[in-house]
């Protein structure tokens, strides 16, 4: 086994290093920008490019996740890819506000550089030759080096030619795992080619949510401190606080612990680890962004009523962030969760009232809703307990254990 892999017991659980949680700190910067680039553009076309910037950020993001999940965060080595992967990261993030323009070679290239980067490192460092590691992390670098060459050609155009390289190379970055980086000509991958540490895997998309959350406050924070305050936005500052507050009890009361349970649980944990995490993970986050940009017009125009474009970014962050609840058990569980997916409804509906309606009252509604989806989950999983019924969370331990 190489030197650089993690070596750890079967039965001890890994968790975050401080190496990652420092360069996570990146992304604070990273989703603070991108919210940003979607305030000033409140257009389809805006939220397009939007968009785009997530879906780069949220691949570079991830990929380190699932590299570092294999790697031992105390070897040297280790520690200087993860700093340069990080001021990669740094550099993307001060790209994103003219990324589509005058940066987006930077943009572009930093990106390539972190995806190839990483992966040739993991593929001829990391993995001896005949080694285990070596087929996957091959198979990887061709699709990045296959996508990177779009992604660069899109660095070096402008206009509706970048847009059409740069979906090109995105759609061949996201596409590569559902084929497990199948490449002509070569033995085929399959899901038992990667291990998952599922444990350290599902905390570090946790630590993400966290990331998003943090962004929402001090954007709130920030809006409110910039402003005169009357009881009008202080009232709109507490209904963005308690926005976010619900956003975190919704996934941290037992949705976290549950869905790694079962990641930990699953026979196949690397497909549902590729689905539930990689892919759907970024719903949520997208929600939690649009959300927080939803605050910041709230704050700043309490009293008003919306234009339809701040209008639909108010109700769609907390309309997209339970439609990815509902999505993600969904993968994990294969239920539905009724009572978030009629939360999502109802969110949009509260749009129709905010054509009429000041700022603070759409957000009051908004506020109202997630509280009863809170509400209704509580009352029911407290019925089921009256009832004698065990909990999901008591059913996957009971599993667990036979």
């Amino acid at each position: 086994m190489s030197r650089y892999l993690r070596n750890s017991s079967p039965d001890e659980e890994a968790h975050a290093s401080h190496l990652e949680l420092f360069y996570d700190l990146v992304f604070v910067l990273a989703v603070t920008q991108l919210s940003h680039l979607l305030l000033g553009h409140l257009t389809w076309g805006g939220a397009g490019r939007s968009l785009l910037v997530l879906l780069v950020i949220w691949w570079a993001w991830t990929y380190t996740t699932w590299v570092t999940n294999m790697l031992d965060p105390d070897a040297i080595v280790v520690r200087l890819l993860v700093l340069a992967l990080m001021f990669g990261s740094l550099v993307i993030a001060v790209a994103i506000p003219d990324a589509f323009g005058t940066r987006a070679l930077l943009f572009a290239g930093a990106y390539v550089a972190i995806q190839v980067g990483r992966t040739a490192f993991l593929a001829f460092v990391v993995a001896g030759r005949g080694s285990p590691e070596r087929a996957p992390a091959t198979h990887i670098l061709t699709w990045f080096m296959a996508s990177g060459v779009f992604w660069l050609a899109g660095g070096f155009a402008s206009g509706s030619a970048l847009i059409t390289l740069w979906l090109i190379a995105i759609a061949i970055d996201y596409s590569a795992p559902l084929v497990f980086y199948r490449v002509p000509g070569r033995r085929r991958l399959s899901p038992s080619s990667w291990d998952v540490e599922t444990s350290h895997f599902a905390e570090r998309f946790q630590l993400f949510i966290i990331i998003a959350l943090g962004e929402s406050i001090v954007v709130t924070g920030a809006t409110t401190s910039e402003l005169p305050l009357d009881a009008a936005r202080f009232a709109a500052f507490g209904l963005a606080f308690l926005s976010t507050a619900a956003f975190w009890w919704l996934y941290f009361h037992l949705v976290a612990t549950i869905s790694q349970r079962q990641l930990a649980s699953a026979q196949e944990s690397t497909r549902l680890a590729r689905d539930g995490y990689t892919y759907l993970h970024v719903v949520i986050v997208a929600g939690i962004i649009v959300s927080a940009v939803g605050d910041e017009l709230v704050i700043a125009h309490p009293r008003d009523t919306l234009p339809t474009p701040e209008l639909v970014a108010l109700v769609a962050g907390p309309a997209i962030y339970l439609l990815g609840h509902v999505l993600f058990r969904l993968c994990m569980a294969g239920t539905v969760g009724w009572w978030r997916l009629a939360g999502a409804i109802a969110c949009v509906l509260v749009g129709l009232v905010g054509l009429n309606a000041s700022a603070l009252v759409v957000a009051s509604l908004l506020v109202a809703v997630l509280a009863a989806v809170i509400a209704s989950e509580l009352i029911a999983g407290r019925r089921r307990v009256n009832r004698g019924e065990p909990s999901t969370l008591e059913r996957l331990e009971a599993d667990a254990s036979t």
